[in-house]
């Protein structure tokens, strides 16, 4: 697996423990939970990295998602695929490094892997009309 690959299933991995147990396990999750979970340092700092930034813009992360599913009330979604949409939308808003196409294409397969048989096309539709948002907004 790649190791960005992996990152962000671990960072998807972390963000759900956080929207599970709390923002108080942001201090223990690399030692509790990543150190135990990769052995490879770059891949562990990260998915950190990503896990802490996505979690301190997770209001403007949740709010682009909201605004992006049509008839889907935010509370409803479940964790899992909350959790790959807020890492995904914090990627696409915030790292202009990562080409959109590889954070679409790759939450695709976190949902694919993690989720229920829909999320796949569920998180493609959401991304790709939180995507056209960002486009807009930069014209």
């Amino acid at each position: 697996m790649d190791k960005r690959t992996k990152a962000r299933e671990l960072a998807m991995q972390a963000l759900y423990q956080l929207n599970v147990q709390g923002s108080e396990l942001l201090e223990r999750l690399y030692d509790d939970f990543l150190v135990e979970a990769e052995k490879n340092d770059f891949v562990r700092k990260l998915a950190f990295d990503w896990t802490r930034e996505a979690w301190e813009n997770i209001q403007q992360c949740d709010k682009l998602i909201t605004d992006s599913t049509i008839r889907w009330q935010f509370s409803r979604l479940s964790p899992v695929d909350k959790s790959i949409l807020r890492l995904a939308v914090y990627q696409l808003k915030f790292c202009p490094d990562i080409p959109p196409k590889v954070v679409i294409n790759e939450a695709i397969e976190l949902a694919k892997k993690f989720s229920t048989e829909k999320s796949g096309s569920f998180v493609n539709g959401v991304l790709d009309a939180v995507l056209k948002k960002l486009e807009n907004r930069a014209l």
